[in-house]
């Protein structure tokens, strides 16, 4: 049974003046443990389709299956539920809260889940550890390089010890060094265990991916998975 299961998923959005639809009739399956690098150019729905996929946003029509369950039933709370203990999101801007410490924006993640276990703490410093950026733990974002708050953000991201981890242009606002390093701790993650879809620009991030997904004009034109 596949983690993401979409049946003919489409999502339209209203301008000022018409109707843009971002979506239209994708269908795609992804296998627990995947990684997968979805491709194509500015405006093709790479995003939108990541946002259907972590329940940011309904699908205007089609299907959406996670884990076996139909998606169309769950209230916004429930969605917020499958988020919070299934789902790690990792986004272009980071997305940190400027006035919390490196810790206090890891440890967000964990209070979204009303988690009580006495561990916590040791979740939180093992999450930063598989990152490199425990010895920033009492930073703040602000004096942090773009790089350590992406770490950061990854570290919030697994802290929960999601079955999915959903990255949007990871390495997008990044250089070139720390950008090579940040996928790597996400190719790091996959080899963890973790299931993994990055939204991508770059031709050579999506090749060190095992299945590559391109898009255009909100359609899939095709998927294949590398070759070993």
């Amino acid at each position: 049974m596949p983690l993401i299961s979409l049946r003919n998923v489409h999502f339209n959005y209203q301008t000022s003046d018409r109707t843009v639809a971002a979506l239209r009739g994708v269908s795609l399956d992804i296998e627990a443990g995947d990684f997968v690098a979805v491709c194509g150019p500015s405006g093709c729905g790479k995003s939108t389709l990541l946002n259907i996929m972590g329940t940011l946003d309904r699908p205007t029509s089609g299907q959406y299956i996670h884990d076996g369950e139909d998606l169309a039933g769950f209230t916004p709370g429930r969605l917020a539920q499958l988020r919070a203990r299934h789902i790690g999101f990792v986004f272009q801007s980071f997305n940190l809260i400027d006035s919390l410490t490196v810790y206090d924006n890891i440890e967000l993640a964990l209070l979204y889940r009303h988690d009580r276990e006495r561990n916590l703490r040791n979740r939180i410093m093992d999450a930063m550890d598989k990152v490199g950026i425990a010895h920033r733990a009492n930073h703040l974002p602000r004096q942090l390089s773009g790089g350590q708050q992406q770490r950061c953000a990854i570290a919030r991201a697994i802290v929960g010890r999601p079955s999915l981890i959903l990255a949007d242009e990871p390495t997008g606002n990044l250089d070139s060094e720390n950008a090579a390093q940040i996928f790597g701790i996400l190719k790091a993650l996959h080899a963890d265990g973790s299931t993994l879809v990055v939204v991508t620009h770059s031709p050579g991030q999506a090749d060190q991916a095992g299945r590559v997904v391109e898009m255009l004009d909100g359609r899939i034109l095709l998927s294949r998975r590398r070759v070993a």
